[in-house]
């Protein structure tokens, strides 16, 4: 005779999930890694210890789950899957996104945080980065391959470059110079504007030092009048 085996336990409250992730979060801001351990987190989050560990292992995972539930306001996954190349350089809602986690201060502890411990625990950012960054980056070359075909075909365009170029940027500007005059959403766009200029192939010209006719002079105006390809547009192409 065969039965059914019932599962043990209660279902999982996801308001307890809630309260658990924001008490590591605060206790990870405030006292580093090595203060946000199991049993504040639990008693900051007012649950029992086994409540923590019945839903993650060990404190470095519950801390890597709740730091990318800070980071990520859209689904970001969906957002590269669906960009081709077409495209402007950044979907509108991922420029929010990247905009306020730029702008959050809370984030830029958290991440000042995280990138601190590597030095006493190692494992809490290369587990971090194996199970979110990598991922992401993936997604992020993927699109670029996809918008720019004729550089990824380039053995000498590095994307990945590239892309450490705009992460790099936006790291900076969130850990170092947080308090620059620009707005978080204007400088990102300015930042992918130039990532999107050195993905474009060069313009051709004829052998003999003439512009390809077929495209603009981009040169001043020999009358001395303003340049009459206008400034770069937000894709990188002349204005019109």
């Amino acid at each position: 005779m065969t039965s059914t085996r019932r599962t043990r336990g209660r279902p999982r409250d996801p308001e307890a999930d809630e309260a658990i992730m924001k008490a590591a979060l605060e206790l990870f801001v405030e006292r580093g890694l090595e203060g946000a351990n199991v049993e504040q987190i639990a008693k900051r989050a007012g649950v029992a210890k086994v409540t923590v560990y019945r839903r993650w292992s060990s404190k470095e995972e519950l801390l890597i789950q709740a730091i990318e539930q800070a980071r990520t306001l859209v689904p970001e996954a969906e957002i590269w899957e669906a960009a081709d190349a077409g495209a402007q350089p950044v979907d509108e809602r991922l420029a929010g996104s990247w905009a306020g986690t730029l702008g959050d201060a809370r984030f830029r502890t958290i991440l000042a945080q995280l990138i601190g411990s590597s030095i006493t625990q190692p494992s809490l950012l290369a587990t971090y980065r194996e199970q979110y960054i990598q991922p992401r980056r993936r997604l992020i070359r993927a699109a670029l391959e996809r918008a720019h075909p004729e550089a990824a075909a380039d053995l000498g365009t590095d994307l990945d470059t590239v892309i450490d170029m705009v992460v790099g940027a936006a790291m900076y500007r969130m850990l170092i110079d947080p308090d620059a005059p620009a707005d978080g959403r204007r400088y990102l766009e300015g930042v992918l504007r130039q990532a999107d200029r050195l993905l474009r192939p060069p313009r051709t010209s004829d052998p003999s030092g003439a512009s390809d006719p077929s495209e603009p002079s981009g040169g001043p105006d020999p009358s001395g009048g303003p340049d009459p390809s206008g400034p770069p547009g937000p894709s990188g192409e002349p204005a019109t």
